[in-house]
């Protein structure tokens, strides 16, 4: 017990707070390192544009996004608590909407990593003749669960280890795929490729935000709370976003090499990154190959574990962190099963539907947040963060009504064409003159950036008088002593 983490929701006691802002780093990289970032190479080219206009919409759409959880990073090192716990200033101490979405998402996702991560196995030792079958699938399983629940139920600083080493080994073996595929990128071919509309490039930029920075904005600050307090808030932004940024980059702008120059291949890598990298590697270079793909998607997943479990205690589970963390391992291990020996081919289709659709009301509230750490100008009133009856009181409607607003606009404006029973959604496509569910808005998640401009603008307007409020009461221990 004495290598896990005891901390859990509550505020880390000065004494315990460490490190500096360039520690952001490991977890960031580690966390969005993962292949599948070759994919929306052929993601963007399929909206009808050039290698460049690519290139430029997505540089924006992923450091852009990923600077937004920079942001919500500060409020980790102002507060040094959880995402979500610092999200009760805006939205209540009671309100469970925010942590509860945030625990779908976390789960959801991991879940979905980690059933990619043993499909990846088993896809590089059917290449090597060893075998693909369940027996390769199942110890490909206790391996990748392993991985993913160490870090989430150890905690902190054994995430932070193992992040590290991620961070280094697929840095390594990622510049060795590159080399070694290289061959297969045609310039001129790639250079060749027609312009698109700015409204295409806007739609790839969206894409890309919501592929990337907008599914961890719920977490900012759960990786920055350790720091001192007095770290610099621009180091923050900064160790996190060029962490987080850095291997979506190159492997974007690889993708759209490959992607650019062979229209077969772009729709090999669009569908299935890991197997068609894999027949343009060398027999020799499968198991680096392997291990880079599983390691990739481990980092992400060992992050998503660990905020699940936060984001459990947050919405009010009165269990040790590492309790909550294994609750949530355990629905992944049984989604992983289902969605690996049981789940037809096209389950993962519908249920990256479902995340995307939470996502839009997870936007919402990122929206909410970012204006109010901008209007905060003091520090968080920790003892407040906790108590339904103190300045930040038990829910804020004005802040949960316009999360309500967000979601109805955002979903109105995203279409899941994977998901059947999704179809209802892109209801405002039509009627906002966006080309309907067939326009090139539609691949574009619009919705979602639509939900957190709502959030953002809205609490910017409507909060303003809340913060002040909150600011100018005092601290919950005078109180105490006045009614004494």
């Amino acid at each position: 017990m004495a290598n896990i983490e005891l901390n859990g929701i509550n505020v880390i006691r000065e004494e315990e707070r460490k490190g500096w802002p360039r520690d952001l780093f490991w977890p960031w990289f580690a966390g969005n390192i993962g292949v599948l970032g070759l994919s929306y190479g052929a993601f963007l080219l399929d909206f009808g544009i050039s290698f460049w206009q690519a290139v430029v919409a997505g540089l924006l759409g992923i450091v852009l996004s990923f600077l937004l959880v920079g942001f919500v990073a500060v409020a980790g090192k102002r507060g040094s608590a959880p995402t979500m716990v610092l999200s009760r200033a805006a939205f209540g101490v009671s309100n469970k909407i925010p942590p509860v979405l945030s625990w779908m998402l976390c789960v959801g996702w991991e879940t979905v990593i980690a059933a990619l991560a043993v499909e990846a196995t088993a896809t590089v030792f059917g290449r090597l003749d060893w075998g693909s079958g369940i027996l390769v699938k199942l110890i490909a399983l206790v391996v990748v669960v392993a991985l993913i629940v160490a870090g989430g139920v150890m905690g902190f600083d054994i995430l932070m280890r193992i992040q590290s080493v991620i961070t280094i080994v697929t840095g390594i073996l990622t510049i060795g795929f590159i080399l070694l595929t290289l061959h297969k990128i045609h310039w001129p071919t790639v250079a060749s490729l027609k312009g698109g509309s700015i409204e295409a490039m806007i739609g790839g930029l969206i894409l890309l935000m919501t592929g990337f920075g907008l599914g961890w904005v719920n977490v900012g600050a759960d990786y920055s709370r350790y720091l001192p307090r007095q770290a610099s808030s621009g180091g923050v932004i900064f160790w996190t976003t060029f962490g987080s940024s850095l291997g979506p980059i190159v492997l974007l702008i690889f993708g759209l090499l490959l992607a650019g120059s062979s229209s077969r291949l772009s729709t090999a890598v669009s569908a299935n990154p890991i197997g068609a990298l894999t027949q343009l590697l060398p027999t020799w270079f499968l198991i680096p190959f392997a291990v880079v793909a599983v390691l990739g998607l481990v980092g992400a997943a060992d992050m998503d574990i660990y905020s699940s479990g936060l984001a459990l205690l947050t919405a009010g589970l009165r269990i040790p962190r590492y309790l909550a963390s294994s609750i949530d391992g355990t629905i992944m291990i049984l989604g992983t099963i289902y969605i690996v020996f049981f789940s037809s081919q096209n389950f993962l289709g519908p249920f990256e539907g479902f995340l995307v659709t939470i996502g839009v009301p997870i936007a919402a509230w990122c929206g909410v947040m970012l204006a109010d750490l901008a209007l905060r100008q003091k520090p968080y009133q920790d003892e407040a963060l906790y108590d339904p009856q103190g300045v930040y009181q038990s829910v804020n409607v004005g802040a949960t009504l316009l999360v309500l607003l967000g979601t109805a606009v955002g979903w109105g404006t995203v279409v899941n064409t994977s998901a059947g029973w999704l179809n209802w959604q892109g209801y405002l496509l039509g009627p906002l003159g966006l080309g309907g569910k067939t326009g090139v808005w539609a691949s574009g998640n619009l919705g979602v950036v639509l939900a957190l401009a709502i959030g953002f603008v809205g609490w910017l307007l409507v909060g303003r008088r809340t913060v002040r409020r909150q600011e100018e009461a005092p601290p919950a221990s005078l109180l105490r002593l006045a009614r004494k």
